[in-house]
């Protein structure tokens, strides 16, 4: 919307006034979009926020670029601070850099709107070094090089290592958690008499158990 205000006032900037009213019109769709199927709370806020910024912060700048500026001057003012804005939507993808960093994954980061990014800064850049308006230049250099940090993020973090986990095997884990108790199991003397009891771990016994198929 702010882009939008200053091509009208810019000259020759039709390119301009074009682009941004088609960016209007799909921002607000995704906007849209957004509050269909936002939570209550979610959907308070968004409605807050757009009040706060869309509707007073943007018809504040409207207002006073208009009653205290005219002519050359009003564009630079404008100029100004689209600027600054701008620079802002190219710094905020810092916190997902961050996040990559951190958790040497690129799952938030998609290469693809990275490299949309990165291209569309370098078109816009050459734009206004073309048409020497420097509002729109300058801050398309910072994001052509936020832009080429995550591509290159991209590239490091693309494939993550995984921490292969070693399973143990079957006998250990039953030597490691059978506990060594003593069972009185009944056997047979010789003679066919009296029965004896002869004491068994159970230790003993589930490793006994485990031997025999590797005997047979």
């Amino acid at each position: 919307m702010l882009w939008l205000f200053y091509a009208i006032f810019s000259e020759n900037a039709m390119l301009l006034i074009t682009i941004n009213s088609f960016t209007f019109f799909m921002e607000f769709g995704y906007i849209a979009v957004y509050l269909l199927y936002a939570t209550k709370k979610d959907k308070i806020l968004t409605f807050k926020l757009l009040l706060l910024f869309n509707v007073f912060g943007f018809g504040l700048i409207c207002a006073l670029s208009l009653l205290l500026t005219e002519g050359t001057k009003r564009v630079h003012v404008l100029g100004w601070i689209c600027m600054v804005f701008a620079l802002c939507v190219f710094v905020a993808p810092l916190g997902v850099v961050r996040k990559v960093i951190k958790t040497k994954s690129v799952e938030f980061m998609p290469f693809s709107l990275s490299f949309f990014l990165t291209l569309s800064a370098v078109m816009w850049f050459f734009y206004g070094y073309l048409k020497k308006d420097k509002f729109v230049a300058i801050p398309n250099i910072l994001g052509f090089i936020f832009g080429i940090l995550q591509m290159v993020l991209y590239l490091i973090y693309r494939n993550p290592k995984k921490n292969e986990v070693a399973e143990p095997k079957t006998q250990e884990l039953s030597e490691q958690y059978c506990y060594d108790i003593n069972i009185a199991m009944p056997k047979q003397n010789e003679g066919g008499g009296n029965e004896v009891f002869e004491a068994h771990s159970a230790k003993d016994q589930t490793k006994e158990a485990m031997d025999v198929p590797n005997k047979v």
